[in-house]
C-alpha cells in the first residue's frame, strides 16, 4: 500500500529548490538519494514516447486510486501479475511482475531497463512513464510492502524543463534531464513540477543480486536496524559499484 500523507513539509516544492545551493555537487554522499548516471542518451525512448502520446490516457487508474498520485499521467512498461494471489490484499506485496500490452509501443524504453537490471545481475520489476503534470505535485508518501522493501527504485530523467525537485527524508534533490537516480523511497517523500510542462520520468525497479543494492533490504517492522555506519559504507560501496557497471553499459549505447 502506498502510504499518502498530504501534511506541509518544510523542504517541499519551489521552497526546497531556493534552498538548494546552486553548484552544489550532487554526488556528495547522501542518506536517501544517489546519482547514478548523467547525460544517458534518452532520445530513443524519446522517440518512442512522442510516437504514442495517446497512450498516456489509456490506463488512468493510478491517478484515480492512489490520492497523491493525482497529477500524474502513468504509462505502465512492466506491472504486477494478475491475478493477486491468494492472501494478497494489494499488490503491494505481490513480488512477480508482467510486461504489458502498452510496452509493445516501447521496446527501446524496456530494452534500457532491462539492461539495468541484467548489469547490476538482479531482476526487473515493474517499470512505469511517469509524467507530473505542469505546476503540480506527488504529495509526501511511503512505498510500504515487500515488493519495495527488497527493490531499488529508479529514476530517469526524460523531460524536465526547470529539473525535478523530489524530497526524501530532510534531503532535496533536482534532477535534471539525462540523469539517472537510485533513491529511498521506503522513506517519506515527495515530488514536485515547478515549470509550465508535465515532466517525465521513466521510474523501474530492480531486485538486487543477494548482498547486493543500495537502498533495498530495508529493516522488517520490528527488525532492529544495523548501525548507520555501517549502513552508510555499504551504500557507498554500493553506489560506487552501480555506477562504474553502468558507465560501461551506457558507453556501449544499449538502444542503438
Amino acid at each position: 500500500m502506498i502510504r499518502c500523507d498530504e501534511r506541509p513539509r518544510l523542504r517541499s516544492g519551489q521552497a526546497a529548490v531556493d534552498r538548494l545551493v546552486p553548484g552544489a555537487s550532487m554526488d556528495a554522499p547522501m542518506r536517501h538519494f544517489a546519482r547514478i548516471a548523467e547525460n544517458v542518451d534518452t532520445a530513443p525512448m524519446l522517440v518512442e514516447l512522442d510516437a504514442a502520446a495517446r497512450m498516456w490516457l489509456v490506463d488512468t487508474s493510478r491517478q484515480r486510486k492512489v490520492r497523491c498520485q493525482r497529477h500524474t499521467q502513468n504509462i505502465f512498461l512492466r506491472a504486477p501479475l494478475k491475478p493477486l494471489p491468494p492472501g494478497a490484499k494489494n499488490a503491494n506485496d505481490v513480488h512477480e511482475s508482467r510486461t504489458t500490452r502498452m510496452a509493445r509501443r516501447f521496446p527501446r524504453t524496456l530494452v534500457y531497463c532491462e539492461s539495468v537490471a541484467r548489469t547490476l545481475e538482479g531482476k526487473l520489476g515493474r517499470a512505469t512513464l511517469v509524467a507530473l503534470l505542469a505546476r503540480s505535485r506527488v504529495y509526501p508518501h511511503v512505498d510500504a510492502g515487500e515488493y519495495y522493501r527488497i527493490r531499488d527504485r529508479f529514476h530517469l530523467v526524460l523531460r524536465s524543463r526547470e529539473g525535478s525537485p523530489l524530497d526524501s527524508g530532510d534531503e532535496t534533490v533536482v534532477m535534471r534531464p539525462g540523469e539517472l537516480w537510485v533513491f529511498d523511497n521506503h522513506t517519506r517523500h515527495s515530488a514536485h513540477n515547478p515549470s509550465e510542462a508535465p515532466r517525465v520520468h521513466l521510474i523501474f525497479d530492480v531486485l538486487p543480486a543477494p548482498g547486493r543494492g543500495i537502498f533495498a533490504g530495508a529493516p522488517e517492522p520490528g527488525e532492529t536496524a544495523p548501525p548507520p555506519g555501517s549502513v552508510a559504507r555499504r551504500r557507498l560501496r554500493e553506489t560506487q559499484r552501480v555506477r562504474e557497471a553502468l558507465l560501461a553499459l551506457h558507453s556501449a549505447s544499449p538502444l542503438r
